[in-house]
């Protein structure tokens, strides 16, 4: 199938478009835009200049890319929104580019759903398959990992990282980082425990979920500094790529790492 664009989108010519890219009516394409093979835009998205996208992605109505970053010191620089595959982003979200420096883009993996009016702000970076529920919003620099997911209407500090596989509560603020594979909830946020749920739905091993547990309950209840903590789980049950993966992650936070709950919920401590 040839591209198709709505007779009332507006293209520029010299944008970019891949094979059977769809583009419904009331678009805007700016001019320095790249769209991948068989991504469907519909009615009233706008691109900016600076987006680029790979192919297959699913933008629906009212969503807004590449809008200069909110930030006082921004210059009119350019700098860039990137998009992987795949990618499903919902009504009224927002992605804007990044600020000039570090990483000249604000990017988004592949295989994600940006619910509605999911803002993502100047300088973020989301792994692969990353969910962000309704109205989650994410300030300057944040970074997610793969297979994170941030529920409806929780806010993250510019700077904070999201750990891979880490579930986010709704209706939470986090301004320090949350480890890998963690749940953690709260308008103060706080760590309960392993994503036990999460981790089995996703496949990690058995033994995998049970040493991260093991190694929670050390570096988090045992009321062991957190340097005391990380040494004794690396000496006693790092076997585990997850463990070692999560220690790495904790000794290489800027923010400090998200405290832990003065009773951890069930679904974070049990097998």
């Amino acid at each position: 199938m040839a591209v198709f664009i709505h007779p009332q989108a507006i293209v520029h010519p010299k944008a970019q478009l891949g094979q059977d890219v769809n583009i419904g009516p009331f678009c805007v394409i700016e001019e320095r835009v790249e769209i991948g093979d068989r991504c469907h835009l519909e009615p009233y998205v706008q691109l900016k200049n600076f987006v680029r996208m790979g192919a297959d992605n699913h933008i629906h109505s009212y969503v807004f890319l590449g809008a200069a970053p909110q930030h006082m010191g921004y210059k009119g620089e350019e700098t860039w929104v990137i998009l992987g595959e795949r990618n499903t982003v919902r009504e009224f979200a927002t992605i804007h580019r990044s600020m000039p420096g570090e990483h000249g883009a604000t990017t988004v993996g592949s295989d994600c759903m940006l619910m509605a009016y999911v803002h993502v702000a100047h300088d973020c970076r989301l792994g692969n398959h990353v969910i962000m529920a309704n109205a989650a919003s994410l300030a300057g620099h944040v970074e997610v990992g793969d297979h994170a997911v941030i529920s409806g209407m929780t806010g993250i500090h510019q700077f904070v990282r999201i750990g891979e596989y880490a579930f986010i509560g709704a209706m939470g603020g986090f301004v320090q980082d949350v480890p890998p594979y963690m749940l953690a909830t709260g308008v103060r946020g706080r760590l309960y425990g392993p994503n036990r749920i999460g981790l089995k739905r996703a496949g990690i091993t058995l033994d995998a979920r049970r040493d991260l547990i093991s190694a929670y309950k050390i570096i988090f209840r045992s009321g062991l500094t957190q340097e005391e903590g990380l040494v004794q789980v690396e000496a006693e049950i790092s076997a585990t790529a997850e463990v070692r993966n999560l220690c790495r992650f904790i000794r290489e936070s800027k923010r400090g790492i998200t405290p832990a709950s003065s009773s951890d919920d069930e679904n974070g401590v049990e097998m």
